[in-house]
């Protein structure tokens, strides 16, 4: 199922920089980065919860926030990109 996760960390002191460095290096890990603090994850369920955990065990909820769009399986009709940034297959092809 694709999800796309957002967050918005609080930066004004050292233990935010180290939360948002956290935050989307666990990203990082798992989704493909489409824009600063968002990302698509192409994962079925059960990665989707660990990741969501993770990333929920991160966050400092007074501060920071995460959101996640649930898109599901047909996402592709629900997804348009405009601009100058190339976007990419999720389905494809991965090359390490």
């Amino acid at each position: 199922m694709m999800v796309l996760i957002s967050y918005d960390v609080c930066t004004t002191n050292s233990d935010g920089k180290a939360r948002l460095r956290k935050v989307a290096k666990e990203c990082k890990n798992h989704a493909q980065r489409v824009q600063n603090s968002v990302f698509e994850a192409d994962l079925d369920y059960s990665s989707f919860l660990k990741l969501k955990d993770k990333l929920i065990s991160l966050i400092d909820k007074e501060q920071d926030s995460l959101r996640f769009y649930y898109l599901g399986n047909n996402w592709k009709k629900r997804v348009e990109h405009i601009g100058a940034k190339e976007t990419y297959d999720p389905e494809g092809v991965i090359i390490i």
